[in-house]
Order: C-alpha cells, then sequence, then structure tokens
C-alpha cells in the first residue's frame, strides 16, 4: 500500500521507543468518565506507522446503515487474545499499559483493533464502544495514534454539553475510562482539510468492544 506521509519534525528517524507514563494528564468529563492524555508517548512513531500501513492485512468493510449498506470510510484489522501484534513496540505498549493501570483496571490489556485513515474523507461516526462488558462496567480502552494528526472529538451521551476536541498523532497517546464508553460518545469526523494518513490502535481488555 502506497502512503505519503509528512513526518514530523521532532525524532522523525527515531529508533521507536516508549517514554514513561507518568507524565499522563487526566481530564474528569463528568459522570464518572475521564481520559487521560499523553501527546508523544511513542518516539519515532512514524517509522512505526510506515510498517504497519505496508504489513497490516487491511481490510474494507461495508455495512448496513439507515436502510442500505455503504463502504466503512477507513480500513481495518482486529488482533485478538493471544495473537501476535504486528510489531514488536505494540506488544511493550499493550504491556506497559497493563502494568501502568492493573490497580485501577483490575486487568491487562489483551485486544489491539486497528484503524487506518487514509486521508481526510475518511472518518468514524459519533459512538460509544459499548460491546460485551463495556455495556455495564466502567473500563478502559486506550488509543496510540500514528501518523498525521487527526481531532477525536467526545461529548454526552444523553443530554447537553460542552464537546471535547484532542488533535492526535505521531506517537499520542489517549486513554478513556471509567464510564467513558457508557455516558460519552466519541467521534473522528471528516475533514476537506488536506491531511495525511493516521493509524490509531485501540488496546482494550478481554470482551470489550
Amino acid at each position: 500500500m502506497t502512503v505519503h506521509l509528512q513526518s514530523t519534525l521532532f525524532g522523525s528517524a527515531e529508533r521507536p521507543r516508549l517514554g514513561p507514563l507518568d507524565a499522563l494528564r487526566r481530564l474528569e468529563l463528568g459522570l464518572g468518565a475521564w481520559v487521560d492524555v499523553l501527546p508523544g508517548w511513542l518516539a519515532g512513531a512514524d517509522e512505526v506507522f510506515e510498517f504497519l500501513a505496508g504489513a497490516v492485512p487491511w481490510r474494507a468493510e461495508r455495512r448496513a446503515m439507515y436502510e442500505r449498506v455503504v463502504d466503512v470510510p477507513r480500513l481495518l484489522a482486529h488482533y485478538g487474545d493471544g495473537v501476535a501484534l504486528p510489531h514488536p513496540v505494540l506488544t511493550e505498549a499493550r504491556r506497559a499499559l497493563g502494568e501502568h493501570y492493573a490497580a485501577e483496571l483490575g486487568e491487562p490489556f489483551t485486544t489491539a483493533g486497528l484503524c487506518y485513515y487514509r486521508d481526510g474523507r475518511d472518518s468514524v461516526a459519533w459512538h460509544g464502544d459499548r460491546g460485551g462488558r463495556a455495556a455495564h462496567q466502567d473500563t478502559m480502552i486506550a488509543i496510540l495514534s500514528l501518523g498525521e494528526p487527526r481531532t477525536l472529538l467526545l461529548r454526552p451521551h444523553h443530554g447537553p454539553g460542552p464537546t471535547h476536541r484532542h488533535a492526535l498523532g505521531h506517537g499520542d497517546l489517549l486513554v478513556m475510562g471509567g464510564s467513558c464508553q457508557r455516558t460519552f460518545d466519541h467521534a473522528v469526523p471528516k475533514t476537506a482539510r488536506p491531511t495525511g494518513p493516521r493509524i490509531s490502535v485501540q488496546f482494550r481488555p478481554h470482551r470489550v468492544w
């Protein structure tokens, strides 16, 4: 797959390396929901992006929506429990996240879902990841962003409230926790601005999707 990524000016030739997680900054959203944010957690992220773009068996999907079948506006890949991840730094990231959140989460991150946003026309609509145990339990989903920054929006699922915006790319980390999947929705909207490709890696515990 051919990609055109504008590398970040910082660490573009650096060997992929994870930083410490003690610099995470927590934002309380209300209703028992929160997000932790750490810009640039993965140094050398552009190298990992280039590898994943070419090595991952990306698939295009079609889904029923509004009484018709439409193309999903992004490419997808999934690595389930016990399946080796496609790059060793992702395995290291999953382990580090599991250790950091062990006391709060009470279980490891076990799966990884990957989304490939090829340009500004690719997106994901407003939703909460309420599959499996996330429908009725507090949990966490950690998102590692590679490639060009795209805006992740969060807003309350029921009723009015502020919309939170996070531009994520080039190794940034965002963790959604507490009641976030039940009480908030999130989206990556389309943009008409010239935008390069982005890959998001979502680490989840067992039976959360």
